[in-house]
């Protein structure tokens, strides 16, 4: 009798092991450990709010999915990913040639051209002959980053890189670059804040090539994961059709940034 007690006890002990050890972890959502308004930025006390940040909760939320933000330096998120530090990334990256050599994606979650701004004092235009001999401010690591030094590097501006996008943007505030290249719904949050409406305005947007822009914003993630690729597609797809997407959207914008 004792020995089939013994042997129930370790039969539980071993059942109770393997259910912690099957237990699923939270996928760790990675993005950029900076504030990008109007995507992601800290509160006051710490914590991430954003359309983004609104973004990642709805899709986790259709998809099922236990999810935590987890907050990585921008140029080190894909290795992040792809050592599993995180578990996807939903950090305005755009999906394009040049990445998918490493990681995968899912299907765009938004679309937005890229602009250029700089001193209201100055008149010029988003293109290589209009930022001819000016230095132009970046982040590192970025679809912009690729298109300035290709497009505007190499017909005679200079392209200064940052680590952040706030970085960039102070400088151009502070007189010590020409201009600024983002997405243009970054560049116009910072357009609407004191400090960007006291110095800069919209020069225009560049030429697109969708090579180096890419086709939208998508979830990344790594490669093979063809079953989280699919609860991710699906989720987007969800979430734009039963108004979700829509009604957390025009809390932040007046037009449709999905794209086309």
């Amino acid at each position: 009798m004792k020995k089939t007690l013994k042997t129930i006890a370790f039969s539980l002990a071993l059942g109770i092991a393997a259910a912690g050890a099957v237990a699923a972890e939270p996928l760790k959502v990675g993005f950029a450990a900076e504030p990008y308004p109007p995507f992601t930025s800290p509160d006051a006390s710490g914590n991430w709010e954003g359309w983004e940040v609104e973004f990642e909760k709805a899709i986790c939320a259709e998809a099922k999915l236990e999810c935590v933000i987890t907050p990585v330096a921008w140029d080190g998120i894909i290795p992040a990913l792809t050592s599993k530090k995180i578990d996807m990334i939903i950090g305005s990256m755009s999906i394009t040639e040049e990445r998918l050599k490493t990681i995968d994606f899912s299907d765009k979650y938004y679309n937005t051209p890229t602009g250029v701004i700089g001193p209201k004092s100055e008149t010029f235009e988003a293109t290589p002959e209009g930022l001819k001999g000016k230095t132009i401010g970046v982040q590192v690591s970025t679809i912009h980053q690729v298109y300035a030094s290709k497009y505007f590097g190499e017909n005679g501006a200079t392209v200064k890189e940052y680590q952040t996008q706030d970085e960039a943007n102070n400088d151009l505030a502070a007189g010590r670059l020409d201009a600024v290249q983002a997405d243009s719904i970054a560049l116009g949050a910072f357009l609407k804040s004191d400090q960007g409406k006291e110095c800069c305005d919209l020069k225009g947007m560049v030429k697109d090539d969708p090579a180096i822009l890419g086709a939208g914003v998508g979830i990344g993630i790594r490669k093979g994961e063809d079953e989280l690729k699919g609860k991710l597609n699906a989720a987007i797809k969800a979430i734009r059709a039963n108004g979700t997407y829509d009604t957390f959207s025009k809390k932040y914008f007046d037009f449709n940034i999905y794209g086309e």
